[in-house]
């Protein structure tokens, strides 16, 4: 297992990843890459060119997570969200994609800016994965009491990681 990120050189992170680590972050990625496919547009072209987006909240609760509403007045949030989210889309698939092109089996160098990639993809895998999976605070429990023989197990494990991953990277990066 990796022992994730450490601060390099010059302002790098470093970590090593065997090949079932990668092909892990590289499944979740390709998965995230197809749930944030680009936003509707309008029929405008003006509103196309612009990016401006559809004003409805996902019905998904993952999309929800993931572009959560920005106000408590739903006319406000349907506002903001038209001319925000294809933007943010745009920007969570660039990341995804920062990650997919530098996840590589052995030693992986992140740049400073590669390496705020790889921490904004890492939280937009757990926010969709934690929303699958409905975990509470009480995560830590849930899998030290879970057998292994649950079909949770797994993703409740690799959850887990991906957290420390993360944590890992921050620390790297402080």
């Amino acid at each position: 297992m990796s022992s994730g990120f450490k601060a390099g050189r010059g302002g790098t992170v470093i970590a090593d990843f065997d090949v079932a680590e990668v092909s892990v972050l590289r499944s979740l990625m390709a998965q995230i890459l197809d749930l944030i496919e680009p936003g509707t547009t309008g029929d405008d072209p003006l509103e196309r060119a612009l990016g401006i987006g559809s004003s409805e909240e996902p019905t998904d609760p993952v999309l929800a997570r993931l572009f959560p509403s920005a106000y408590e007045d739903d006319e406000l949030s349907a506002e903001f969200r038209r001319y925000t989210e294809a933007t943010l889309r745009d920007a969570k698939r660039a990341d995804a994609q920062t990650m997919l092109d530098s996840a590589v089996p052995g030693r992986v160098e992140l740049t400073a800016e590669q390496a705020q990639a790889w921490m904004r993809a890492l939280n937009d895998v757990r926010l969709a994965l934690g929303t699958r999976l409905e975990v509470t605070e009480e995560i830590h429990d849930e899998i030290a009491g879970m057998p292994e023989d649950d079909p949770r197990y797994p993703a409740f494990v690799t959850y887990d990681w991906l957290t420390y991953l993360q944590d890992t990277l921050v620390r790297a990066l402080w």
